[in-house]
């Protein structure tokens, strides 16, 4: 099976605000939703979360978990990046996990991991930038753009915290804007066989 764009992963990245619209976008995935996807959410470092448990009641039919180092991507897959890692992708699909300073004062940093994405998947890659009170993301993104991804970001009078999709606006000229549901009906038109 492939998307109609062949997009081969999706990168979602947020802070601020991004949690309910997150939440949104699993809770709509179909249950046969094949593109792999990576959630990049700034979370406190040190502090023990209930992240992923939270997502994965979210949407019960699919597989949720935090990526090892050097763990091949799959199909079907929801992928967390974990807490105080930057996570990176590797030619060969697969996850590496960093632990290198905070970039923006974030790890995981979306711009990181939208960075890394978009020099692997190049034209197979969606990044969506979500709600955030900084403006990691839009770096990334515009990496993503450069390498013929598509990019997608939630439409700031929507947001919690706008100005993480605010930069991203105002940086890149080819973004595509939409609210929640908008993200989350192009995210399912993917799907197709």
């Amino acid at each position: 099976m492939k998307s109609p764009d062949n997009i081969k992963l999706i990168v979602i990245g947020g802070s601020a605000g991004s949690f309910p619209v997150l939440l949104h976008l699993i809770k709509m995935l179909p249950e046969d939703f094949f593109i792999p996807i990576l959630i990049v959410i700034h979370r406190q470092r040190n502090v023990l979360s209930e992240f992923t448990r939270i997502v994965a009641e979210a949407n019960k039919n699919k597989k949720i978990l935090e990526p090892d180092d050097k763990e091949l991507i799959e199909n079907s897959c929801i992928y967390i990046a974990p807490q105080n890692y930057h996570t990176l992708l590797e030619k060969d699909y697969s996850f590496s996990l960093d632990y290198s300073e905070v970039v923006k004062f974030s790890r995981p940093s979306i711009d990181v991991t939208f960075e890394s994405a978009a020099h692997v998947y190049k034209e197979h890659l969606l990044a969506v930038l979500l709600s955030g009170a900084n403006n990691d993301g839009t770096s990334g993104l515009q990496a993503v753009t450069k390498n013929s991804g598509r990019a997608i970001v939630q439409d700031p009078s929507t947001a919690e915290f706008a100005a993480m999709p605010s930069s991203a606006i105002a940086s890149i000229a080819n973004v595509v804007v939409l609210d929640a549901s908008g993200i989350s009906d192009y995210i399912n038109s993917l799907n197709s066989k």
